[in-house]
């Protein structure tokens, strides 16, 4: 979902609104075991194939979350013509088929695995700059891509143990299903403020922070800056616990390279769709549009 419209405060500033995340009855702890098992009984091509299929029928039940991401890409690919965004619309809802199924399985995988799902990497050289001072790293991701699917794969790099920080699932018996901790892997829910507190020795220690600059908290903890010639909400937090801690930020995002094929090609890695993971010196407007090209 975008980020909560800001809200004009009296003398014409602009102040964050409280958020309004969007939910669904779905996001319940009992479907998702469903369709686990319904997911695991595939190969991961078949599964991937099904699932992009699933997602395209299941946009067109969902005529104001639709409009919502036609909304959006309209400002991503300002100017692009009318069935060009259209179709931009219905690969999102099947990229997302693709990635909630991944989310169901590989993703459920132990991070020492996850590494033959990269054909690529860009841009660690930065990461690697970044951890040489001697102090941990912020990664600053976004809801785009396989951003879980990161997280785990941060893990098994270098024997930095990882924080993910996520907001509170409305289940709690799903957010301890998908939240799976290991031994250098950590899932940091806000509940309230001081749940993140752990996270600034964590990167004292050189140890690894990922969060997400797509998810404002409403109020003071948030700035408002234009984001495709919109005004949006950005959380202040992952840069005020950097500052903190002495530790760099980089941004950092995990995409799918879609194959769309069946049987796929015999050059594809691990016969499947790869993902692409990079550390950019970038903007978050740049890497997006660069996505949606």
């Amino acid at each position: 979902m975008p980020p909560p419209s800001p809200a004009p405060a009296s003398g014409g500033a602009e102040t964050p609104a409280p958020p309004d995340w969007y939910s669904h009855g779905l996001n319940r702890v009992g479907y998702y075991r469903l369709a686990t098992a319904a997911a695991g009984a595939l190969p991961r091509p078949a599964r991937l194939l099904l699932a992009r299929g699933l997602g395209r029928l299941f946009a067109r039940a969902v005529p104001a979350e639709r409009r919502a991401v036609r909304s959006n890409l309209g400002r991503v690919l300002a100017g692009a013509p009318p069935a060009l965004i259209e179709a931009r619309v219905r690969e999102t809802f099947a990229n997302f088929g693709a990635f909630f199924a991944d989310l169901l399985t590989l993703n459920r995988r132990p991070s020492a695995d996850l590494r033959a799902y990269v054909a690529s990497a860009d841009g660690e050289h930065h990461l690697d700059a970044a951890l040489a001072s001697g102090r941990g790293v912020v990664l600053l991701t976004a809801h785009l891509g396989n951003w879980e699917f990161a997280g785990r794969l941060l893990s098994s790099r270098g024997g930095r143990t990882a924080h993910v920080v996520l907001s509170a699932e409305q289940d709690a018996a799903l957010e301890r299903y998908l939240r799976l901790d290991s031994p250098q892997l950590r899932f940091v829910t806000r509940h309230r403020a001081t749940s993140t507190l752990g996270l600034l020795a964590a990167l004292r220690r050189a140890e690894l922070v990922a969060m997400q600059a797509d998810r404002p908290s409403g109020g003071r903890g948030d700035a408002i800056v234009p984001f495709f010639g919109e005004p949006a909400a950005f959380p202040l937090g992952p840069f005020v616990l950097a500052r903190a801690a002495g530790a760099a930020v980089v941004p950092a995002f995990c995409a799918m390279n879609v194959q769309l094929r069946w049987p796929p090609p015999p050059t594809a890695a691990c016969g499947e769709d790869p993902y692409s993971w990079c550390c950019r010196d970038t903007t978050f407007s740049s890497w997006v549009s660069s996505a949606h090209r």
